[in-house]
């Protein structure tokens, strides 16, 4: 009974940390896609002023950031998890198989490499996304520089 009971939490484990994970990866590239696309049908000459631009040039993007931050924390929560599982499997084992210990540390790993898979893009992303903003701004500054001058 309590190994059926380890070997679910290991499961939901697996599926808890990983499936976050991939929703994480999944909103960051629907919010990307709706920004490059927002980015190209954006008129500045439509905007009087550079605040309410910037407001909504920067739009979801912070979320952006916060998963490109956090999705290495997620991964190493269910790195710490899966370890502490494997090593409460050991403690209550009779006997200790090195190829199992193996086994369940690798797939512990397994997570923590995930949360760098989700974390890399979504910092190239937002990388991507901030200097689209600031050409967007610059645009917006010339023109009113250009309606100044006239």
């Amino acid at each position: 009974m309590e190994k059926n009971i380890l070997a679910y939490s290991e499961t939901a484990l697996d599926y808890g940390v990983i499936g976050l994970l991939v929703l994480m990866s999944i909103v960051t590239l629907w919010l990307f896609i709706e920004r490059m696309m927002f980015y190209s049908t954006v008129d500045v000459e439509k905007y009087t002023h550079r605040d309410i631009l910037e407001m909504d040039l920067t739009n979801n993007i912070s979320v952006i950031s916060a998963i490109g931050s956090n999705a290495p924390y997620v991964g190493l929560l269910g790195t710490v998890i899966g370890i502490m599982l494997t090593f409460y499997t050991m403690g209550d084992a009779s006997a200790i198989d090195a190829k199992k210990i193996m086994v369940g540390l690798a797939l512990a790993l397994k997570a923590t490499a995930m949360g760098l898979i989700v974390a890399m893009p979504a910092i190239v992303a937002y990388t991507i996304l901030l200097r689209k903003v600031e050409k967007i701004l610059t645009i917006f500054d010339v023109n009113q520089e250009e309606k100044a001058s006239n």
